[in-house]
């Protein structure tokens, strides 16, 4: 297996149960800026494959992540997160993390190691050509992520990854590798922190634009969003009190008679 190239006596503050409260926060927070400026340089990379995804999804296709870990639920948490915002259904954005979902509160031992179990997982979803996959591994040498990759690249299944170790065995195998180089955690080999935020941020950045580009907002209103509680179908009244000009009662009558923001003012236009 490939190792880490981050040593571990490699870090940007040393001494840290020496510092202060306060300087361990600014100091966190000083590391935590620079992860911005590190996904800035790959807004390219994150380009192409967005582009590639669109034109799956356009087709009946869907997105998957894999990973392990933190990488791993970070990727279930952003899935999770599509069909209350976007109103797409679940199975279009899906996470997959390496102990199933067990490992989500609790570390699962040696998941990550099984070469054959992120694909073995993916199996169960009748993956095909017109799916992606996207690895996510802070360091790319993740067996769970690889062993999935060489199966789907052998298929010709889309591949994406997302890593912070460049010339990684995942950044190698990936179709479309996204790689911000954030540096040395705070915490050495700590990647839930500058690593992980850096993930978080890709893949906010892939899934919302995807969602964009299918259609699901207008302008920059998320009329497709599931109306789960109270706060979001106030919120969802008010876009349609805005978009029609009527009043707030009319404007909640339709919203509950149609449940959703872009069916209520289409009723509400005719």
């Amino acid at each position: 297996m490939a190792i880490e190239r981050i040593s571990e006596s490699e870090s940007n503050h040393n001494n840290l149960d020496k510092m202060s409260t306060r300087n361990l926060l600014v100091n966190i927070n000083k590391e935590d800026k620079t992860v911005p400026d590190a996904i800035e340089k790959v807004i390219p990379a994150i380009e192409k494959l967005v582009d590639e995804i669109v034109i799956r999804i356009n087709k009946g296709g869907r997105l998957f992540y894999i990973g392990a870990g933190t990488s791993g639920r970070l990727g279930i948490v952003d899935a999770s997160e599509c069909p209350p915002t976007f109103g797409v259904p679940h199975g279009m954005v899906i996470g997959i993390i390496a102990g199933g979902d067990d490992a989500i509160r609790k570390a699962v031992e040696f998941a990550e190691d099984n070469e054959n179990g992120a694909w073995n997982d993916l199996q169960e979803y009748q993956i095909g050509k017109d799916d992606t996959v996207i690895g996510i591994a802070a360091s790319g040498t993740t067996p769970y992520v690889i062993g999935a990759f060489n199966k789907c690249n052998e298929l010709g299944i889309l591949t994406g990854s997302i890593t912070c170790n460049p010339g990684s065995p995942l950044d190698l195998l990936a179709k479309h590798s996204i790689v911000p180089v954030v540096g040395p955690e705070f915490v050495t080999g700590s990647t839930r922190m500058k690593s992980g935020t850096a993930q978080k941020l890709v893949l906010n950045m892939i899934s919302t634009s995807v969602m964009i580009k299918i259609g699901r907002v207008e302008g920059n209103r998320m009329v497709d969003m599931q109306l789960s509680n109270a706060k979001l179908v106030d919120r969802g009244t008010k876009m349609v009190m805005n978009q029609l000009g009527n009043s707030y009662e009319e404007a909640n009558r339709l919203l509950k008679k149609h449940g959703s923001v872009r069916k209520a003012v289409a009723a509400g236009k005719k």
